[in-house]
């Protein structure tokens, strides 16, 4: 694909970030391979975030043991699959300098990522954090959608106030939407209200939790499911091989 097309892709995905009423939050279910992604698209949602954990999965790793370039490829082969916009998890960078992260990105046709604050279970000092982010911003331009995400409810750290904060570093430093991942669902309105810009909330798949609906009259701009659809798929797997038996 040309760089044209991948910009017009990128504009679309931004573009559907914004304008939405609270009773309709984006929803970007999760591919974790070719197949998957098809019959995403297929069904009519207009674009696909990956899941790092499911893709890990499916390619035989543990959550955060993927190479980046096996990540990569499984990235690549996902967005070549479907015409819809594809943004990837990249989880916190694998380490890359910027430019490198944001051309291999590119390469594989994703228009996004997300790209988290922890790295091996250990939150990331904010500032030093905002001015990565800030540096693969100005490596990416406006051809990529940049989803920060948090990590602070994730690691134990209960008080918003400090999800709050590294929601402004992030956004200041070119960040599109950012990512209060495990936020409980009480605490959303309050970020809304503290955050500028889209904010994303993981749904859950299991009936337990709001519905993405509900999500977004708590304050999410976007929803999206983690490995959650991967891991629903597996199980149903099991249940059909085990009737084989």
């Amino acid at each position: 694909m040309g760089e044209r097309g991948v910009v017009n892709k990128v504009e679309v995905f931004r573009a559907l970030h914004h304008g939405r009423t609270p009773d309709d939050p984006l929803v970007l279910p999760g591919p974790w391979d070719a197949a998957a992604a098809r019959v995403l698209a297929e069904t009519g949602f207009p674009a696909l975030a990956t899941p790092s954990a499911g893709i890990a999965d499916s390619l035989g790793y543990t959550d955060g043991g993927v190479p980046a370039e096996e990540m990569f490829a499984a990235v690549a082969r996902i967005a070549r699959a479907v015409d819809v916009p594809v943004s990837a998890d990249l989880e916190d960078g694998y380490g890359l300098a910027p430019k490198e992260l944001v051309d291999r990105l590119l390469e594989t046709g994703a228009v996004g990522c997300n790209l988290e604050d922890s790295h091996r279970g250990v939150l990331k000092d904010p500032r030093q954090h905002a001015d990565w982010l800030a540096e693969v911003r100005a490596a990416a331009g406006d051809r990529l959608f940049l989803n920060a995400r948090i990590d602070t409810f994730a690691r134990g750290v209960a008080d918003p106030e400090r999800a709050l904060e590294r929601a402004a570093l992030y956004v200041a430093a070119g960040a599109d939407c950012v990512y209060p991942i495990h936020a409980p669902a009480g605490r959303l309105p309050l970020l809304r209200a503290g955050i500028r810009g889209p904010i994303n909330v993981m749904g859950r798949l299991d009936g337990e939790g709001p519905s993405p609906t509900e999500l977004g009259e708590l304050g999410a701009s976007r929803v999206t499911f983690g490995p959650g659809l991967q891991r629903r798929a597996v199980a149903v797997l099991r249940d059909i091989a085990a009737g084989l038996r």
